[in-house]
């Protein structure tokens, strides 16, 4: 799955001449904790709830409430934002994304096409596509299986779910230690009695189900 199909498009943005009250506004409005900071359509950073917080006078300040409104006021997004933020492309591949931010320790990332903003995406995104991937919520049965880590035995596993008219719809691999591997496999079927049966007869082992009606 690519990025632009989980991305937001044309998300709220702001501009960097405008001040801390207008991305304030902009994000308890929309209900959104960060905002791409664009000038003459072309990305120049990025402004989260964290920056102002950081950028705006502790609570402990003797100024009046007059005094802090005028400074908030007085302070460009240019001065509290995060300049040249990474980015990805929307034809890039959600895994890009998700190694993108864990590796930068970032949970937001501008999409950038031909230096143009097209959307943005986020961990959010990221985990509602790992649970859409895996099938977690559809209908039918998901059953773990170990197995041996060597050649043929997803052509295996596929043929005995063929016998049963079982329709493979999602699958995972998580190669484990000593030469063993855990194979996800969501079927369509809520009646896998026979199938894990004859799993079982070739020599594999049913470690988890999970059926969802």
């Amino acid at each position: 799955m690519f990025v632009k199909n989980k991305m937001t498009a044309n998300p709220f943005t702001i501009s960097p001449d405008q001040n801390i009250p207008d991305a304030h506004e902009i994000m308890a409005k929309n209900n959104i904790r960060r905002l791409p900071v664009v000038r003459n359509g072309k990305l120049v950073g990025v402004v989260s709830r964290e920056d102002i917080a950081r950028s705006s006078p502790s609570k402990a300040t003797s100024l009046s409430i007059n005094e802090l409104t005028y400074l908030l006021a007085k302070t460009k997004i240019s001065k509290v934002m995060t300049k040249d933020p990474i980015t990805i492309t929307s034809d890039a591949l959600l895994e890009e994304a998700a190694t993108l931010m864990r590796d930068n320790g970032v949970s937001f990332l501008p999409v950038v096409d031909n230096g143009k903003l097209v959307g943005i995406i986020t961990e959010s995104d990221i985990f509602d596509s790992f649970i859409e991937l895996l099938g977690f919520r559809e209908r039918g049965t998901r059953l773990t299986i170990e197995v041996d880590d060597e050649p043929g035995i997803m052509a295996n596993l596929s043929g005995i779910f063929a016998i049963y008219g079982a329709n493979i719809t999602h699958v995972a691999v998580y190669r484990g230690s000593a030469g063993k591997s855990m194979i996800v496999t969501g079927i369509n079927s809520l009646n896998t009695t026979e199938i894990e049966k004859t799993i079982q007869e070739q020599g594999y082992k049913i470690i988890y189900k999970l059926r969802n009606q």
